[in-house]
């Protein structure tokens, strides 16, 4: 339960993914013009706002008690059962998730992200006052429906920052970003467990640490700038036809015509047309298995990230390292994500191959986990599950994203992320949830390891399909052309058959 929110900021910024940069100015056209910097923007002021933004994100990432709120809530200061903990109280988090994901996505844009940053700070504050005064199981519901609403505007801080620069700066703000993040999310988990591992403090000692930070983080969510375009529906005024014809007498005298014409309208409002694209774009095989592999995989992980606490607590109560190990996790993490970006592998053929090694690797760590008395052992396939997941991150970002605008980018997200949701609800309902099975943590670690193991079987069968489809049409070339040198790619920008993870130029393998 509170690992998710311990590592909530490592894939903050995949909401609105960056692609790669374009050469010679190919296919930048409305993107530009959407996020291009005003005139009247100096290069000192934007420093200082995308500085101080990245002082946000990680002030606002320092909660010290996040990483030990399941052993709070099973200790004598709040006195919950392990039942009531798994099946009453963490299912609420991912309903409050799914809810207030759609709602979120379209204010961020609509008022311009810092809004939806106040109503994140503002939930953060009442999550740990409710920890703090809260008793009743209705309050600790409560507050896990609080902390569905601040993973939910966790999209505005990921947006946020490209509405600042011009799209040739997005890499590098981005990776300032996610590294500010990461930073709080690491001397959060390490502050915690200091706290509690040295200064010997009781868990209400450190709740009220995490209220002052979250406070603190909230005052600087009201100072942040406000940003004058966003990417739906404030759109810089380039973008607008330079004039708007006023309506005529005959369409006012006509409403057939007039509700004609604001069909029209929609139909060919940019939303709208985003949409029928996305829809378009579901044909493309690399597009489809990467957002499929987003949608199943991440729904496992931030499953088995709810209850793994709970786990824990199961396999030694006494033993409480949370902090340590949630640290040392978001460390693997980074690490796995940056060396994705070195990765130079042909993935229009080996993608399935990779996706179902990794994914068979996690259902290894899930079954270790699950059937494990060692909580050493168990800490241990927590971590490395962390970093097979995070590895692939950086990997489907890219392959999703390299092919889209940046408007595009963060729509294909967003549906991504919302049936994910969708799905880990549906799997809370029938598994965790009081009404449904209501299983114990040990055995929804079992389900966890069966999904995971259909999961590579799936990527497996559909990698061997395309490895004897690859072979075989590379066969019947060489036939058709023995001259011909068959290692020899076509450009990337046409086939992508090679691909870097960064942005950085192509590489032929």
């Amino acid at each position: 339960m509170a690992a998710d929110r311990a590592a909530a900021g490592e894939d903050v910024d995949v909401k609105t993914p960056l692609p790669p940069p374009l050469e010679d100015g190919e296919g930048r056209g409305d993107a530009e013009a959407a996020a291009a910097p005003c005139p009247a923007e100096d290069g000192g002021k934007l420093t200082c706002s995308v500085m101080f933004l990245c002082f946000y994100g990680f002030m606002s990432s320092i909660r010290p008690g996040e990483s030990f709120i399941t052993p709070n809530l099973l200790s004598s200061e709040k006195n919950f059962t392990r039942e009531q903990v798994t099946n009453e109280i963490t299912p609420v988090l991912t309903y409050s998730y799914m809810a207030v994901l759609v709602p979120a996505f379209l204010l961020t844009d609509l008022l311009r992200y810092k809004p939806v940053l106040i109503i994140q700070g503002i939930s953060h504050v009442v999550i740990w006052v409710l920890m703090l005064l809260g008793a009743t199981l209705l309050h600790m519901q409560l507050m896990e429906f609080f902390y569905g609403i601040t993973m939910a505007c966790r999209v505005a801080y990921s947006s946020y920052i490209f509405s600042l620069v011009s799209p040739s700066l997005y890499q590098r703000v981005a990776g300032y970003s996610r590294s500010s993040v990461l930073l709080g999310v690491f001397v959060s988990s390490v502050l915690g467990q200091l706290c509690l591992s040295l200064g010997d403090i009781s868990y209400h000692t450190l709740d009220t640490i995490s209220l002052g930070f979250v406070s603190f983080g909230l005052a600087l969510a009201c100072c942040l700038p406000w940003p004058k375009r966003s990417l739906f529906f404030n759109r810089t005024k380039s973008r607008e036809p330079a004039e708007k014809a006023a309506p005529s007498e005959t369409d006012e005298m006509n409403p057939t015509r007039a509700g004609v014409s604001l069909t029209a309208n929609w139909k060919e409002s940019i939303f709208v047309q985003m949409l029928l694209e996305v829809w378009n774009m579901v044909k493309r095989p690399n597009l489809r298995l990467w957002s499929l592999w987003w949608i199943f995989n991440s729904t496992g992980y931030y499953l088995v990230l709810f209850y793994v606490h709970i786990l824990w607590n199961k396999v030694q109560s006494t033993t409480n390292y949370n902090g340590a190990v949630e640290a040392a996790a978001t460390l693997l993490s980074a690490i796995t994500s940056f060396m994705a970006g070195f990765a130079k592998i042909r993935w229009n053929v080996w993608s399935e191959l990779v996706i179902g090694g990794i994914t068979a690797l996690q259902a290894g760590m899930l079954l270790v986990m699950g059937t494990t008395g060692n909580i050493w052992i168990c800490y241990s396939c927590y971590i490395l599950f962390r970093g097979f997941y995070q590895f692939l991150v950086p990997i489907a970002t890219f392959q999703i994203a390299s092919s889209l605008t940046k408007e595009l980018c963060a729509l294909v997200f967003g549906i991504n992320t919302f049936l994910g949701t969708v799905l880990k609800s549906i799997i809370n309902l029938i598994f965790s949830d009081k009404r449904g099975l209501g299983l114990d943590v040990e055995s929804q670690f079992r389900i966890y390891f069966i999904y995971f193991t259909l999961l590579t079987v799936v990527y497996l069968i559909s990698a061997a399909v395309v490895l004897v489809r690859h072979f075989r049409n590379r066969g019947e070339e060489e036939e058709a052309s023995p001259d011909r040198l068959h290692t020899e790619l076509t450009p990337v920008s046409m086939t992508s058959e090679a691909e870097p993870l960064s942005n950085s130029q192509n590489v032929k393998t």
